[in-house]
């Protein structure tokens, strides 16, 4: 097959809809299919990502977050799906370049799939907008999103939860859930810590938990900060690291001073592939205070290396964290019930270790890449 990904949000960014693109993109083409890629991206990061395969149309940063850009006009990409013989074509997302796939597919007669990656509606998402307009976004995102997916062939969808969700939201037409791959080949228990210790300063002396992921508002880092200041009190053989980097990172370090956990508390910025799996090597654990999640993938990346996961209790996330298991769970938005369970973890994080493995198999990239692929040939079929 040949297979055209929409997406509005492309490398440098690295986001779950990107990891989760140029995953598949790798398994489908070990296979011998072909996937080109659509994406925005700004004038000086176009001359760097392009290739013969991934079209980049220039854009406009998204002002309240810079990482991403917004493409100016890339309709045009309609006559380059003809000459490069697609089979069908596949939104990631359905701002502007998804918009674009869509219009695409159907001036075209391509068989269309899309994407439901990102909760758009969600009120933290709406901080990133001013307050006059957020009731007007908040009121019409959901009619929005019904528009898009009702006239894609197939919706896919990374977790059941989400595709509950759409269906409430009037989303009625045929959803598949089919979950982000990982790679189980590069994240799994056999990679070293000692690259990450050295490059990022970390004491190996010490119990690592970590936060790895966007750092904005929706992923709720202050929860995480917060019980870090909780711990920091009563035990000093604890150090808390926050990879990534985002508008927030900023902001997210002066809080962390004013909770007087600096010291205890190692922003190490962002944090390239090939390095991510000492990372996760390095930690004892990972903490997700995110309520934003449609899947999750870093805390499935953490599970592979034998890290057990301290999550927000949402379904989302509850799909495949389980207490006593692989993890625990802690009440959202509760920082310390979020320091009580990272301790509960920390004081016995080797029971948990083959439960985090066992699930993390679950989602190798291999497995979902065949359901990927019977969603592609059903779609075709119909």
């Amino acid at each position: 097959m040949r297979i055209a990904f929409y997406s509005d949000t492309y490398l440098p960014a690295v986001d779950g809809v990107v990891t989760s693109m140029l995953g598949f993109k790798k398994e489908l083409e070990k296979r011998g299919h072909k996937v080109f890629i659509f994406a925005p991206s700004t004038i000086q990061n176009k001359k760097k990502y392009e290739a013969k395969d991934v079209f980049l149309y220039t854009g406009l940063k998204f002002r309240p977050y810079p990482q991403y850009s917004s493409a100016i006009f890339p309709y045009h990409s309609i006559i380059k799906l003809s000459q490069l013989k697609i089979d069908l074509v596949h939104v990631q997302t359905p701002f502007v370049m998804g918009f674009s796939g869509l219009l695409a597919a159907k001036l075209g007669r391509y068989p269309l799939v899309g994407s439901f990656h990102t909760l758009i509606n969600d009120s933290s998402l709406a901080e990133y907008y001013p307050r006059n307009m957020r009731g007007f976004y908040m009121k019409y995102a959901w009619k929005y999103i019904k528009f898009f997916y009702k006239r894609c062939n197939t919706v896919i969808v990374p977790s059941k939860p989400i595709a509950s969700l759409l269906k409430k939201h009037g989303v009625q037409t045929d959803i598949t859930v089919v979950p982000n791959g990982l790679d189980t080949s590069v994240f799994n228990s056999r990679a070293s810590p000692d690259p990450a210790i050295e490059s990022y300063g970390l004491d190996a002396r010490k119990k690592i938990v970590l936060y790895i992921g966007r750092i904005s508002k929706e992923k709720r880092i202050e929860v995480f900060l917060k019980a870090a200041a909780h711990l920091a009190r009563k035990r000093s053989d604890l150090q808390f690291v926050v990879g990534g980097t985002g508008p927030m990172l900023n902001a997210y370090i002066r809080m962390a001073k004013r909770l007087g956990v600096l010291s205890s508390v190692k922003f190490i910025g962002f944090v390239n592939n090939s390095m991510l799996p000492s990372v996760y090597a390095a930690a004892n654990a990972l903490c997700m205070p995110s309520l934003f999640e449609t899947q999750g993938i870093v805390c499935l990346e953490a599970m592979s290396a034998g890290k057990p996961v301290i999550a927000a209790d949402t379904p989302v996330l509850n799909e495949f964290v389980k207490p006593g298991y692989n993890g625990e769970h802690f009440k959202k938005n509760d920082s310390l019930d979020c320091a009580r369970k990272i301790e509960k973890v920390l004081n016995n994080s080797e029971a948990y270790r083959k439960g985090a493995i066992s699930t993390a198999r679950m989602f190798s990239i291999k497995q979902v890449t065949d359901e990927l692929i019977n969603v592609y040939k059903n779609t075709l079929d119909k």
